[in-house]
């Protein structure tokens, strides 16, 4: 297996200190803090520690404080409720004594009914589009007074964005992207590690969305950005190593916070998950500059 997706899946390998109680390892993304997909994962794994035949559907996620990449995090699961059909859970991160961050996630036995659902959009095949680091490389030749719109990471993920936001516009409207991704390399047979991983990787580029305009995309390193909530909704199985077009958009931005949401379709139009997500997007105060010290 490719290293960095094996390192992940160690990542999402919880240890047990009691019942109801795990432990998981943390990783730098480059920044110094936990990428909050990692603490969505981990703590989706705990909570399905502690499940029975039965499948998560939805989750609900606030992030408080920004997690220490040098530490482990200590998860904490509260069995809300175990019912007839349906099974809560509430999960509680906890690093350095303090909570970093909660989820509720809800779990459903396997049930049969109504089956509909929107059309995925058509956007190019995978394998006819550029990585991020071409399209950073285009974007740079094309708008060079622009920063880069990805990060180029050592990701377990192959992302190949499917469209770009247009950027010449001082107010774009309503931000939108499509990125089709999969795992690096060919994972087991186990639907509650795709779920996991589904649900690491849908924190990636949804809270990036709602800057994709120039007035923000301009002034992006004075920028605050974090995100501040995450929800879930898992509709139908999938499988994260193969393609998944990820559709992003952006409908408001207001008091220094973005609003972004998002759908995730199979390679044949399958919508799998939703997600919805806040985060600040706040401009940083200029520094003040210093007066000099009086002649004496």
């Amino acid at each position: 297996m490719h290293p960095t997706l094996a390192d992940l899946l160690q990542v999402l390998r919880l240890e047990r200190l009691e019942v109801d109680l795990f432990r998981g390892e943390s990783r730098d993304p480059g920044h110094h803090r936990v990428f909050g997909g990692q603490v969505l994962g981990q703590a989706l794994a705990a909570a399905y520690a502690t499940v029975e035949q039965r499948t998560v559907h939805s989750l609900h996620a606030y992030f408080l404080r920004a997690g220490d990449p040098d530490h482990p995090i200590v998860y904490e699961v509260d069995r809300s409720r175990d019912g007839k059909s349906f099974t809560s859970r509430r999960v509680v991160a906890i690093q350095h004594g303090a909570q970093i961050f909660h989820m509720s996630a809800s779990f459903q036995v396997g049930e049969v009914g109504v089956d509909r659902q929107v059309r995925m959009p058509a956007v190019p095949d995978p394998e006819t589009l550029p990585d991020l680091a071409q399209v950073n490389e285009e974007m740079r030749l094309k708008a060079p007074h622009l920063p880069p719109l990805f990060m180029n990471q050592n990701w377990a993920f192959d992302f190949r964005p499917a469209s770009l936001p247009h950027l010449g516009n001082q107010a774009s409207g309503e931000p939108r992207m499509e990125m089709w991704f999969r795992a690096l390399d060919q994972l087991p047979d186990d639907p509650i590690l795709h779920r996991n991983l589904l649900a690491y990787a849908s924190d990636y580029y949804l809270l990036g969305v709602t800057f994709m305009d120039e007035r923000l995309t301009l002034a992006r390193d004075s920028l605050q950005v974090s995100s501040i909530d995450h929800a879930m909704w898992f509709h139908r199985p999938a499988r994260v190593d193969e393609w998944l077009l990820y559709v992003l958009d952006s409908p408001s931005a207001s008091s220094s916070r973005g609003f972004a949401r998002g759908n995730i379709f199979t390679r044949d139009g399958v919508l799998v998950a939703s997600t919805a997500q806040e985060g600040l997007v706040r401009y940083r105060p200029a520094p003040t500059p210093k007066t000099p010290a009086p002649k004496t």
